[in-house]
């Protein structure tokens, strides 16, 4: 087993990546006793331990500027995987470069000794990542402003919480003038006013520079990156546009949660083409005209054939999605405003009670963008039958306003309760439809404004 692990800060241009993996690998040595360690030591024979491959056959390229997520459950190999990268970790086989300086805000308090202040952590911090003495005096005022933890710089990190380690720690690396920032769960610590002034950051950062991004909230990945790796085991399970990445995952985690506490068994169905193929097939990319004169109609049917992946218990199966207007037409094309209503029409093929059918509205990233199920209003008169039976589930909205571009929607049906239910069959990207407003201004849905005023109150 060999390894290698290269740096290098050249100038690069927007075809070379600044991170590239090859076969990486991590080994650890496992004794059963700490006298089997020493016993190895001294007499250099083997059969004292055993691999345990924390990570293992790892390939990956991360391009300049690009947004990469790194998805997997505890003990898959996240932060084995970024710890290398951060040059924190040395690989056991495979090769490593990494291009430019890097920053990593990885476990909590990592990098910081308790026993020191906040400020003399800054300083020790700061100068591992590279930072001059001088550099660091600069902009300590800034750093602290930004952390705003008041009174407690001056006083030992062991005292402070676990939301003003990750202020502390945030704020230096924003500070550091990193080419590769590594953010690894710990914005799921700090309040909601931290979280959104290090998401701000994070989006200013990245129009120059890469970002690596671990976190369990689904949305937050898909949000943010445009690729993902999913790990599992150690291993590489899936790589590609992080919105696919996301919901195979996800699909796979609720199969596997329900085997575990319900031993049922969740069928999974992925219909996914290789990437050449998706990106010539990628019609959400398409421009579209206004009019609606150059759109494929056909496309914005439901088609279970061109659907994205589906799965579940499949004692119940989704038989059609129509998106429609008032008038019962279908809805290809909105400018917002109008009434719409989302027809999930689904067949029994067993006896079922307490059925729930539902949807999600996405965006063109898989930001979910609102949604809603018939729980609630049949909490009182819970939907059963038996097999056989063909249900259409009705939702009837006026649709917000939303920027130009292309809507997908995911649809639904489980039975249970709201907190724990079975899905029976859901289908991400069911159907498609297409938004033509100009006139919004901001944020990702938008209201009918019935006015903008302004008086000059009377002096």
């Amino acid at each position: 087993m060999s390894s290698e692990v290269t740096s290098a800060n050249a100038a690069l241009s927007d075809a070379d990546p600044v991170i590239s993996v090859r076969s990486l690998g991590k080994c650890y040595r496992m004794y059963e006793k700490p006298s089997h360690r020493l016993w190895q030591g001294l007499t250099g024979r083997g059969g004292f331990h055993k691999d345990f491959w924390a990570l293992r056959g790892v390939d990956a390229q991360v391009m300049r500027g690009e947004t990469f997520g790194v998805i997997g459950k505890n003990g898959s190999g996240k932060s084995t995987f970024l710890q290398m990268i951060a040059g924190t970790l040395t690989p056991t086989e495979g090769s490593l470069n990494v291009r430019g300086r890097v920053a990593a805000l990885l476990e909590l308090g990592s990098g910081f000794n308790p026993e020191f202040t906040g400020r003399e952590n800054v300083y020790l911090n700061a100068t591992i990542l590279g930072l001059a003495r001088s550099e660091i005096d600069a902009r300590m005022q800034s750093i602290l402003d930004f952390a705003d933890i008041g009174e407690f710089i001056d006083q030992p990190v062991r005292s402070y919480s676990s939301g003003m380690t990750v202020r502390l720690a945030f704020a230096v690396i924003v500070h550091v003038d990193a080419d590769i920032l590594i953010i690894d769960e710990a914005l799921s610590v700090g309040d909601a006013f931290f979280s959104q002034k290090c998401m701000r950051f994070l989006r200013e950062f990245q129009k120059n520079g890469t970002l690596l991004f671990v976190s369990h909230d689904a949305a937050a990945v898909t949000n943010l990156c445009s690729r993902a790796i999913w790990l599992e085991g150690g291993t590489v399970r899936m790589t590609g546009p992080a919105q696919a990445v996301v919901e195979s995952y996800m699909t796979q985690q609720h199969a596997a949660s329900r085997s575990m506490l319900a031993g049922e068994t969740v069928a999974i169905e992925e219909k996914s083409p290789s990437p050449k193929q998706a990106e010539a097939e990628d019609f959400r990319k398409a421009d579209f005209d206004a009019t609606g004169v150059v759109n494929r109609i056909t496309l914005f049917e439901f088609d279970p054939d061109r659907a994205g992946v589906q799965f579940g218990a499949r004692q119940a199966k989704i038989e059609d999605v129509a998106f429609l207007d008032e008038y019962s037409m279908p809805l290809t094309l909105t400018s917002g405003g109008e009434l719409a209503r989302l027809r999930i029409t689904f067949r029994l093929l067993t006896d079922l009670d307490d059925l729930i059918a539902g949807f999600y509205v996405k965006d063109r990233l898989g930001q979910r963008l609102f949604g809603d199920n018939t729980h609630f209003s049949h909490l009182h008169t819970p939907i059963s039958g038996r097999a056989g039976d063909v249900f259409h589930a009705d939702f009837k909205f006026r649709l917000p306003l939303m920027p130009q571009g292309s809507y997908m929607i995911d649809a639904a049906v489980a039975s249970g309760s709201q907190d724990d239910h079975t899905q029976q069959h859901w289908i991400y990207d069911a159907v498609e439809f297409k938004a033509t407003d100009t006139t919004m201004r901001f944020g990702l849905v938008g209201i009918p404004m019935l006015g903008i005023d302004v008086s000059r109150e009377p002096g």
